[in-house]
Formats: C-alpha cells, sequence, structure tokens
C-alpha cells in the first residue's frame, strides 16, 4: 500500500520530544546540514591531530592529501606522524563518524516506531547477542575467520538474537511492537546471564579484561580492511529511511491515523525492526556496545529541525558522527596515557539526559492530565 505523495509531520510528535507546531527559532534544514557539516570536518581533523603525539591540523590533511595522490603537498612530516595519522587515527575516526551516525539514525526511527521518546537501538536485544558472539571468541580463543573472528562472532550473535526475538514474539500469535520489546528484554536477560557465567567460569584474567573492554565499548579495533562493512550499513540504512520517512511520520500521529491514511503497520514494522536490528548488529560488532548515542542525538536534533523525518534523519547522522568523534577523543586524552572507554563517556552524558527526558515526559503527562 502507498501512503500520500506527501505527508506533513505531526503536530505532536510523540516520540519527538519537542511537542507542538514547528517553533520560529528552529533553525532551516539547510543551516543545520551546513552547521553540522562543518563541525563534522573539523571533528575529523580534531581526531585526527589530538593524541599521545599532536599533529597540526595542516600537517594532517598534507598527509591524507598526499596519500590520496595530491602532489601539491611536499611531505615535510616524518614517517611516524604519517603512520599515526594514516594507519592508527584516520581508521579509528572514520568508524567512530560511521558507528556514530548509524546509531543516532537507527535511534530515531526506534523511537518513532514504538511512539516512545525512551527508545534506543538496543531495544530488541541485539547488543546482547553481539556481546555474547563476542566474549565468546575471547574466551574460547577462536580464531577460524583470522584478525575479523570477533566480529563475525558479534555480528552472527546479534542476528541469531533477532531471530531469537522474532520467533518468541510470533508465537503468541500477531507481532506488535510491544511484544518484540518484551521478547527482546528477556532474551537480552537469559544472554546476559549466559555471558555472565562464561566470565565467572574462565580463569584466565586477560581474557577477563579483554571483554570486559569490548562489552564498555570503544574505537580501538578499527582497521582499515574492515570498516567497509559498518560503512555499508550505514549507507544501506540511511538510505532505505530516508525513503520511507513518510511513513515514519504517519506513524508519529498514532496507528490509527496511519492505517487510515494507507499504511500496513504491522507489516512496516515488521520490515523496519528487522533493518535496524541488522544495522545495529554491525555497528556493535565493529565498536562494541556504545550506548546512549541512538537515544540522545534524535531528541537534540528534533530541537533545531523539528519532527519531519526527511530532516531528522540526516542531521540525526551527522550530529552522531560528531559527537562520537569527540567522545573518543577524549576517551583518547583525559586519562592519558590511559585510554577509558568511549561506551563509558557516552553513558556519563546519556545517563543524566536518560532521567531528565523521563522527569520531562513525567511532568508532560501530569499537566496533560490536568488540562
Amino acid at each position: 500500500m502507498t501512503a500520500p505523495a506527501q505527508t506533513a509531520p505531526p503536530t505532536t510528535p510523540v516520540a519527538g520530544g519537542s511537542g507542538g507546531a514547528d517553533r520560529p527559532r528552529r533553525w532551516s534544514f539547510a543551516v543545520a546540514l551546513a552547521v553540522l557539516g562543518a563541525l563534522l570536518l573539523l571533528s575529523v581533523t580534531a581526531g585526527m591531530a589530538i593524541g599521545s603525539v599532536q599533529v597540526p591540523p595542516g600537517e594532517v590533511w598534507g598527509i591524507v592529501t598526499h596519500a590520496l595522490g595530491a602532489d601539491w603537498s611536499e611531505p615535510v612530516w616524518s614517517k611516524a606522524r604519517e603512520t599515526i595519522v594514516l594507519e592508527v587515527r584516520a581508521p579509528r575516526v572514520l568508524l567512530g563518524a560511521v558507528t556514530g551516525a548509524g546509531l543516532a539514525v537507527v535511534g530515531a526511527a526506534m523511537q518513532a516506531l514504538v511512539r516512545n521518546p525512551l527508545a534506543e537501538p538496543y531495544l530488541l536485544g541485539v547488543s546482547s547477542g553481539a556481546s555474547l558472539g563476542a566474549v565468546m571468541v575471547i574466551v574460547f580463543g577462536v580464531t577460524l575467520f583470522g584478525p575479523v573472528s570477533l566480529s563475525a562472532a558479534a555480528f552472527a550473535g546479534a542476528l541469531l538474537t533477532l531471530l531469537l526475538v522474532y520467533s518468541t514474539a510470533r508465537a503468541g500469535g500477531r507481532i506488535t511492537s510491544a511484544r518484540l520489546v518484551l521478547s527482546g528484554v528477556a532474551v537480552a536477560a537469559v544472554l546476559t546471564a549466559v555471558m555472565d557465567l562464561l566470565l565467572l567460569t574462565t580463569d584466565r584474567g586477560n581474557e577477563a579484561r579483554a571483554v570486559l573492554a569490548w562489552t564498555l565499548g570503544g574505537l580501538g579495533g578499527a582497521q582499515w580492511d574492515t570498516l567497509w562493512l559498518p560503512g555499508a550499513a550505514l549507507l544501506l540504512g540511511i538510505v532505505v529511511l530516508l525513503v520511507q520517512a513518510r511513513f515514519l511520520n504517519l506513524l508519529l500521529a498514532g496507528e490509527e491515523a496511519a492505517t487510515t491514511m494507507g499504511l500496513d503497520v504491522a507489516r512496516f514494522r515488521a520490515r523496519m525492526f528487522v533493518l535496524l536490528s541488522l544495522v545495529t548488529g554491525v555497528l556493535v560488532a565493529a565498536a562494541g556496545p556504545i550506548g546512549f548515542v541512538g537515544l540522545m542525538l534524535p531528541h537534540i536534533v528534533r530541537l533545531f529541525v523539528g519532527g519531519d523525518h526527511r530532516r531528522v534523519l540526516p542531521t540525526a547522522a551527522l550530529a552522531g558522527a560528531v559527537f562520537l568523534i569527540w567522545a573518543d577523543v577524549a576517551a583518547r586524552t583525559v586519562a592519558a596515557p590511559m585510554e577509558i572507554p568511549a561506551g563509558v563517556l557516552t553513558a556519563l552524558c546519556g545517563g543524566p539526559f536518560f532521567l531528565w527526558l523521563m522527569r520531562r515526559d513525567a511532568r508532560r503527562s501530569t499537566d496533560r492530565g490536568v488540562g
């Protein structure tokens, strides 16, 4: 079935968290994209320049352009700096940008699908499955796929978890968003218990530390030869979601209104949940379960561009990329020479944001009840 050619964004976006019609002070879409694009360029430069060895920004781009074949920059830098920029920091910064963008986009779509402002990419337990797959590789020393064994196992765990959640939700008949969420919570609890059991029974401390570092999330394992997979997942997710953005707008108006406008809500949700879970699984396999990015950034960008997903999705992608790059820069520098997992810093930001979001929604619900 098809929706109308043009669908205006709802005036009271339940998942958007901004409420009301677009405010006059909101930015235009073009201005938001331009500002975020400039911030992303600045963030990429800073991510490759800042670290234990400081590299001037001009030298960073000289190294990058020279590596791309440009002959206008003379290589006056040392080989060590070139290696640091190209082999260590560049893939790490790009993985941060891709992961942050993907998590923010998935979070925005998930909040619309379940019509809950507290929804985030790990709602269906995919991160628990990916974590269990990675833990099994680390604990048992599996090297079947060489250097990508951990990422492959994490992705396989995410995919199997998705299938398990769907089969559990379907057992009661027609799949609903509530049944999917409850199934995801239950499956995640079981998988987390299995992972904890593996950690308790292993008698090697190095493996336990490696598992803890991975489950906290970070970008330290970024490699050029595996970067293409999360990049492809991000591209696929953004393209499909932008095509379906009008239907996401319809869902914010309520299931009955969406059905009236010609949308098969159950089938649309099922397709979107599969897509979002697969994208999340790939991102978790590449960077670990970095939390709260997909919760915070969609709400923040809606304050500037409104609730229309044709605007929210691109701006959330840019904002998520900027945010996670800077989180990783802070993770590398705030306690140098020790590196803090980026997931710890995002949790320190996301926890208070989550509490504020709950209080705000509770206050709005109370106000509506009084009115």
